[in-house]
């Protein structure tokens, strides 16, 4: 689960990270309020709050929002009311929202905060050791090519679970990061808040970028992005209540009223039904190997009936990109007989347009098997995960 920049903000400022002063507006007039609060003479940071990286360099579609990013540096009051009118129910694309973009509904106002240098830092679940592992870089853009092109330009630190930073890591990062002596202090202060937050809330990534150097050494998160742990969200129920759900579709809303997981991509006409991310990823890989991408695919869990199941494939199956399906369930908890009852019922409610293969394995495999050869249905049967690739592509041209 995704949360906002200023909820991130609210809760990395209660493990003693400091933020700038800010506040939500939902309306131009409610923005200049908020402007003349947080900062009476400014100047202000204005921020639309999307759940997407690199608004500062988006775009928006309407005209009427100018040419600048989701991100606007304001020097008067006049300017907050007029810049929070373009922004406010403008559409931002980003590198990350694909090309439909999001609606701005809110924005975030802060004080600006002047800065001598800046870096980025986060946590990540590193699941190669597995450990958690601090990233840190001067390199404030491009984390992606960056990681890809020039690796030795992130310092990585592996950390323990309970264990604070101790004296020989924040020398490293001190030195790696060229910051001066004054910020040893705070430095030290700042990663142990963000590793107490990322443990304490079961976070799977924490981002800071940029993390803002003042003039006396203070450190201050001039950003910030916070995922969560979905299989923990049980234990915080506090976090869940900040869940935005005008951020996800009405397809991903659908899946998560079922207790699926659905996640949909920028390009690709393929659909995916699998039991595991990492079976997801896997087909995934395939596919690009072959020149293909997924559309989506819905990650289904065990402890659910047939119209559950049912549910979930339709939520795939009504997909306008989807142009061939592949079903790979490996039967543990989750019995294979009980997605071929649902694919049963929901290709009789909404049809069976395009290709689609099945892969089962596992728990009441044969009789899963046996439900489909029944059906009368034209489904493709797949002996394993590459088998299953390989004859969706050949459904697919074929039915062209």
């Amino acid at each position: 689960m995704n949360i906002h920049e200023y909820q991130a903000k609210q809760i990395l400022s209660r493990y003693g990270i400091n933020i700038p002063k800010g506040g939500i507006a939902y309306t131009p007039g409610e923005a200049k309020r908020v402007a003349q609060r947080v900062s009476p003479h400014g100047p202000w940071m204005m921020k639309a709050q999307i759940q997407s990286g690199a608004r500062a360099e988006g775009r928006f579609l309407e005209k009427r929002a100018g040419k600048q990013g989701g991100i606007r540096f304001l020097t008067g009051r006049k300017d907050v009311f007029e810049e929070a009118q373009k922004m406010l129910g403008a559409t931002l694309v980003t590198k990350q929202t694909g090309a439909k973009g999001k609606l701005v509904s809110k924005i975030y106002i802060e004080e600006y905060f002047p800065t001598e240098k800046t870096f980025y830092a986060s946590l990540v679940i590193d699941r190669m050791i597995p450990c958690v592992t601090l990233l840190m870089t001067t390199s404030t853009t491009n984390m992606v090519d960056l990681a890809v092109n020039n690796p030795d330009k992130i310092l990585r630190i592996n950390l323990g679970l309970n264990d604070k930073i101790n004296a020989d890591q924040l020398s490293r990062i001190m030195s790696f990061l060229r910051l001066d002596e004054n910020c040893r202090k705070n430095l030290k202060k700042f990663i142990n808040g963000m590793h107490q937050a990322f443990m304490d809330l079961d976070a799977i990534m924490m981002e800071i970028n940029p993390v803002g150097v003042g003039r006396h050494g203070e450190l201050v998160a001039l950003d910030a992005k916070i995922s969560f742990d979905d299989n923990a969200l049980f234990r915080h129920p506090d976090i869940v209540q900040l869940h935005d759900d005008y951020e996800d579709d009405d397809r991903t809303l659908k899946a998560a009223k079922y207790g699926f997981q659905y996640q949909e991509f920028d390009d690709g006409s393929i659909g995916c039904i699998v039991n595991g991310d990492g079976i997801a990823l896997t087909i995934a890989d395939m596919l690009h190997n072959r020149t293909e991408q997924m559309a989506c695919f819905l990650n289904v869990k065990g402890g659910v009936d047939k119209d559950k199941i049912s549910a979930g494939i339709k939520i795939i199956m009504t997909n306008p990109r989807v142009e061939g399906i592949l079903i790979n369930i490996l039967g543990g908890f989750l019995r294979c007989n009980l997605v071929a009852d649902g694919i049963i019922a929901a290709t009789s409610e909404v049809g069976l347009n395009v290709p689609l293969v099945v892969r089962f394995e596992g728990t009441n495999k044969d009789e899963a098997l046996e439900i489909l050869n029944n059906s009368g249905l034209p489904i493709i049967v797949a002996d394993s995960m590459e088998d299953g690739v390989e004859k969706l592509l050949k459904a697919m041209e074929e039915s062209d």
